[in-house]
């Protein structure tokens, strides 16, 4: 994790890693699932994944158990395009796994096996590749990562050598089971905030982030934190995205849900890519609306995640 890779990525990630459990069987409790797969997760992970399947050069950095599944983690990332340069082995902790269960159209609840300490929160500021970090074109965090030592402290290294650069995204994807209080993580979040200029979050993780869930409120907080673009996702309602001169809603792209789990990574992984292609920000947005429902009618999270073909396909069917 110490060496800068000669082109700096389009897209580089930090955060959470896993391997996904899931039943193939929808509707029942984990007690009365028979058969289940097995796919690579966690947040920043998919993310990366999703914009490789848009042609971005993409990596995530994060850390393992030396375990099987830390072995299937390194093959998975490779196989589906993102670098796995920045991907190491902890002693002694294992590879988390994610259970779920599938309840369609909208409950699908999460089973976390993280215990003692995820390997992916012992990211240390002193293994960083800065140079990787400060020259990523898109450098993307979640909150996850700020719930503990020394991840916390590595994601606060990272944005010092980023200097609050343009497209230093967070996402504020907040998971009550990871912290003490919603007060803690409302804490490092404030402070989050200073330190990006990007952030994506849906109602609740904005409540989180800076006390307000009515969407322009929303907005308009997290700009009056010194974002310069404040995405707010609305779930059936659309997604709204506002800056200190637009502010743009589109209305949701609406499929038969099969597993809601992954849409958000698909949205961030086409956001990524929507925002370095310089696009109006309604188009962007749209993009990374359908982008995320794709996902949403799929089982899976990161195999699921679309390419671009398919996501431009449904849009021009939409504006024909």
């Amino acid at each position: 994790m110490t060496t800068s890779p000669r082109t700096p990525h389009d897209v580089l990630t930090i955060g959470r890693v896993g391997v996904d459990i899931y039943p193939l069987q929808d509707g029942v409790g984990l007690e009365d699932v028979s058969t289940f797969g097995k796919y690579l997760g966690g947040s920043a992970t998919n993310v990366a994944v999703a914009a490789a399947r848009h042609g971005l050069n993409s990596a995530v950095i994060t850390r393992t158990g030396n375990d099987p599944f830390g072995n299937y983690v390194h093959q998975e990332l490779v196989r589906l395009g993102v670098s796995d340069e920045f991907v190491s082995g902890v002693a002694n902790l294992n590879t988390p796994v994610v259970f779920c269960e599938i309840f369609p159209p909208d409950d699908f609840p999460l089973y976390f096996y993280r215990a003692p300490k995820a390997p992916d929160l012992v990211i240390n500021p002193d293994e960083l590749d800065l140079d990787a970090i400060r020259n990523a074109r898109v450098y993307w965090s979640t909150v996850t990562g700020l719930s503990e030592e020394p991840s916390r402290s590595a994601h606060f290294a990272a944005w010092q050598a980023r200097g609050r650069s343009p497209l230093t995204i967070l996402d504020l994807d907040y998971r009550p089971m990871f912290w003490a209080s919603p007060e803690e993580a409302s804490a490092q979040v404030a402070h989050a905030l200073s330190q990006v200029t990007v952030a994506v979050g849906n109602k609740d993780e904005c409540e989180v982030a800076v006390g307000e869930t009515e969407p322009l409120r929303a907005a308009d907080a997290l700009l009056e934190r010194g974002i310069e673009l404040a995405i707010v996702k609305q779930g059936p309602k659309g997604v709204l995205a506002k800056t200190r001169t637009e502010t743009v809603e589109v209305p949701p792209y609406f499929v038969d849900v099969v597993n809601g789990l992954g849409a958000g990574d698909s949205f961030g992984g086409a956001l990524c890519y929507g925002l370095l292609q310089d696009w109006p920000l309604r188009r962007i947005l749209q993009f990374a609306n359908v982008a995320g429902a794709i996902v949403a009618g799929r089982r899976e999270c990161s195999t699921a995640m679309p390419t671009t073909t398919e996501v431009e396909e449904i849009l021009k069917g939409l504006s024909a």
